[in-house]
């Protein structure tokens, strides 16, 4: 699925089931709630915390689609289209840091 469809499954399925997008503002609280919850389990996966009971039934690649879903519905409701935007974004990171991260010490052991 590319990016432009998986923008066109979530507009659909908003207005089949979900009646109409939260409001923006609403989807960007959600959004942040969405990356905390992503956090919490990367943390206890690969930092330093031990799990709670209640994050075992927590799911990475769930947790992943959920922030990506929101992003979906924000990108939609503003009228960004997701395919166009990483393609400049992945431009400008090319040429911006063509050379930085091989010339980076710190990346090399």
């Amino acid at each position: 699925m590319t990016l432009e469809q998986a923008q066109q499954e979530v507009d659909k399925w908003i207005k089949t089931y979900g009646v109409r997008y939260f409001s923006e503002l609403t989807n960007m609280a959600i959004l942040t709630e969405e990356v905390g919850e992503l956090a919490r389990i990367m943390a206890r996966t690969y930092g330093d915390q031990s799990f709670k009971k209640s994050d075992l039934e927590k799911n990475l690649p769930d947790e992943m689609a959920d922030v990506l879903w929101v992003l979906l519905c924000l990108a939609n409701q503003t009228g960004v289209n997701l395919t166009e935007a990483f393609e400049k974004n992945l431009a400008k990171k090319t040429q911006r840091d063509a050379t930085r991260h091989l010339d980076n010490e710190k990346l090399k052991s």
